[in-house]
């Protein structure tokens, strides 16, 4: 959290202290500002840019898994028509090609 807010806040704080305390005003809103800082900094915060480029991350990611898992559901459901020239290498080119593979 940006130290001016920080700051501001321990400055609202410190006003709201009743009328009896208002001569301990700059101790206790130098106090308010520690104990906010030291508390903000133990919590995991993360700017809202960075908060913004997550989610654009999580978006872009949540639609690739939506199209892979249209892709396995339409492999599931049977094979597609083999292409016209899939089958044009006969079984003697695949023995040439493992030939080759062991050597």
């Amino acid at each position: 959290m940006p130290t001016e807010t920080i700051d501001r806040l321990a400055r609202r704080l410190a006003e709201a202290l009743p009328e009896g305390l208002r001569s301990v005003r700059d101790d206790l809103e130098q106090t308010f500002r520690s104990v906010l800082d030291s508390g903000l900094s133990r919590l995991d915060l993360v700017t809202r840019e960075e908060f913004d480029v997550q989610q654009a991350v999580l978006a872009r990611t949540r639609q690739k898994l939506e199209a892979l898992e249209r892709r396995v559901s339409s492999m599931e459901a049977g094979p597609a028509p083999a292409a016209p020239d899939a089958g044009t290498r006969g079984p003697a080119a695949n023995d040439e090609s493992s030939s080759r593979n062991t050597e």
